[in-house]
Formats: structure tokens, C-alpha cells, sequence
């Protein structure tokens, strides 16, 4: 955790704080304004896994109740509570989505992810998908719009079942195959690249 003041609230005292504050709904992150606490000792791996203290917490409810109180304030990551706020190292992004359903067909079908902590985001002009690209291997790394600027990596499985739902269309001045949800056309490769 390099480059990070560790602090002394614990996990438990957090997930505490947040259990009294959140009850069933999403809790209104984006409301509070606690003072910032300094960083805890806690990373979410880019395979979605949060570890404390090097340790991977293998609670689900721990994992889901964490994840209902993360929040992103410009480029870095906090869990909040109604009393405090602090930092968190996230590898790539928060959430994985594990699955999509598919309904319908090209610009009428709709796409709905979960992600590993079970939460749901219908892709759209609110949730886009995106596609990064290693410059080096030209490898994809797909990503879905979740809530409040918390994006999820989409896993491989998943991204290469909505590959076959694929179609061309023409995006920015030429050909790209891409995803249609909602009626939005989400871009993941230029034709002519595919077909080379």
C-alpha cells in the first residue's frame, strides 16, 4: 500500500457504521459529507476479490455491505459512512460483472449485467459499455457503467457470449462491430481491424 497513510479504523468498526446507516435501500453515498479518516488497509483486485489487510474477505455479506458504501471522488476510491471516510486501493474497477442477460435484437435489445456482488445495471445512455485496448497485445478490456461513476470489468466469459451478439454499424465516420442496448450502439472494434 505504498504512498498511503494507513489508519487505525478497523473493518468491522466500518461495516458497523454502515449496517446502522444503510438498512435495505442503496445507501445515499453521493449525500454524505464525513470528514476524510486517512486511507484503510484494503484492495480490491482486478478479479474483483477484496482483501483487508492482505487477507481476502470471504464473507459475501462483508464484501456486498463494503460495496453499497463505495464511492469515487475524482480517480480514487472510499468507502463513506454518515461519520467517516476513507480511502481504498481498487486495481482496476470496483465491480466484475459476472453475467448479462440479453433480450431482443439489434438496436430494440437490451443487455442487463450483475456483477459479482449481485448488483444490476441495464447498459445504456446512462450505464455504457466501453473497450479498452492493451497498445502492446491489442488485448480488450471491456468495461460496464454501474452507478455513480463505479464501472465493472466485464469477465471473459461473459464478454465473449455478447461478442456473438454483435453487429456492424457505423460509428464516428466508419464501420465499428459493437453491442446495441437500449437503443445506443456501443463500439468495441473498428470492422476493417476485425476482419484483418
Amino acid at each position: 500500500m505504498s504512498g498511503q497513510k494507513i489508519v487505525t479504523p478497523s473493518a468491522e468498526g466500518l461495516a458497523a457504521a454502515a449496517r446502522a446507516a444503510t438498512g435495505k435501500a442503496m445507501p445515499p453515498v453521493h449525500l454524505w459529507s464525513p470528514p476524510f479518516c486517512g486511507d484503510l488497509d484494503m484492495r480490491i483486485a482486478r478479479d474483483g476479490t477484496w482483501f483487508y489487510q492482505g487477507t481476502p474477505i470471504g464473507r459475501f455479506e462483508l464484501v456486498k455491505l463494503f460495496s453499497g458504501i463505495l464511492r469515487k471522488d475524482g480517480e480514487k476510491y472510499f468507502l463513506v459512512t454518515p461519520v467517516e471516510k476513507v480511502g481504498i486501493i481498487v486495481d482496476d474497477a470496483p465491480f466484475v460483472a459476472v453475467d448479462c442477460e440479453a433480450c431482443g435484437e439489434g438496436a430494440a435489445q437490451t443487455l442487463t449485467f450483475e456483477t459479482q456482488v449481485g448488483d444490476f445495471a441495464l447498459a445504456g445512455p446512462d450505464n455504457p459499455i466501453r473497450v479498452l485496448r492493451d497498445p502492446a497485445t491489442g488485448e480488450p478490456s471491456p468495461y460496464v457503467h454501474i452507478r455513480a461513476g463505479l464501472e465493472a470489468l466485464i469477465d471473459r466469459k461473459t464478454f465473449y457470449r455478447l461478442v456473438e451478439r454483435g453487429e456492424h454499424h457505423p460509428h464516428a465516420g466508419q464501420s465499428w462491430f459493437g453491442l446495441w442496448s437500449t437503443g445506443v450502439f456501443f463500439p468495441v472494434i473498428p470492422s476493417d481491424e476485425l476482419e484483418s
